[in-house]
C-alpha cells in the first residue's frame, strides 16, 4: 500500500469537507453546515490562509481518506512557535493501515523544518485508541496540569457587552 500526502487544493475540497463530517459523526457533534463548510476552505486556500490542510490519498485514490488541519500558535516561554493540530482524522476503512501515522509524521516534520519549540493537540476523553497511539506510538506526553478552556462566540459577545471602565487600547492587531 502507498500513501500519498498533498495540500489542500480546490480540486479535492468537497471531499475534505466530507471528511470533517465524517469526522462530526465519528466525535457525535454537529457536522459543519453549509456555510462553514465554505469558510473552511476559504480559511484553508485563501491569500492569508488561517489554516493548513493536508490530505491522506491510499494507493493512488482520486477521493482523500484521510486529513490532517494545523495552525500555528506561539509559546511565550519558549520564544518559539507551536505547531498546533486541530483535526487528524481517518475514514475507520483505512485505520491501522498506517494513514494516521504519516499525517502525525507530516506534522512532526513540519514543526520540526519551521523551527517549533513543540507540537500540541488534544483527544477526546473516550478516544483511548487514539490515546494510546499519541503516547505508545509518538511518544507524546498528556498534560495533567493543564485545563482547556472555551468560549463560543456567543459567550465571546456576552463577555464584550460587559462594561469596563478606564481601558484603552492604542494600536490596530497584526491582521488591520
Amino acid at each position: 500500500m502507498s500513501i500519498s500526502l498533498q495540500p489542500l487544493t480546490r480540486e479535492h475540497a468537497a471531499s475534505f469537507c466530507q471528511l470533517v463530517i465524517a469526522l462530526a459523526k465519528f466525535e457525535k457533534l454537529t457536522p459543519p453546515d453549509a456555510a462553514a463548510q465554505g469558510r473552511l476552505v476559504e480559511d484553508a486556500l485563501s491569500d492569508r490562509p488561517r489554516i493548513e490542510v493536508w490530505l491522506a490519498f491510499v494507493d493512488g485514490a482520486e477521493v482523500p481518506c484521510g486529513y490532517l488541519i494545523l495552525v500555528e500558535t506561539y509559546s511565550s516561554f519558549l520564544a518559539l512557535p507551536t505547531l498546533y493540530i486541530e483535526d487528524v482524522f481517518v475514514l475507520p476503512e483505512h485505520r491501522g493501515a498506517g494513514v494516521g501515522g504519516a499525517l502525525l509524521k507530516k506534522a512532526a516534520s513540519l514543526a520540526y523544518e519551521r523551527g517549533c519549540g513543540r507540537m500540541e493537540w488534544t483527544a477526546l476523553d473516550w478516544n483511548v485508541n487514539a490515546q494510546r497511539v499519541y503516547e505508545q506510538r509518538l511518544g507524546a506526553k498528556r498534560m495533567s496540569e493543564w485545563f482547556l478552556y472555551r468560549m463560543t462566540r456567543e459567550d465571546i459577545g456576552c463577555y464584550l457587552s460587559i462594561p469596563q471602565v478606564g481601558i484603552v487600547t492604542v494600536g490596530k492587531s497584526l491582521n488591520e
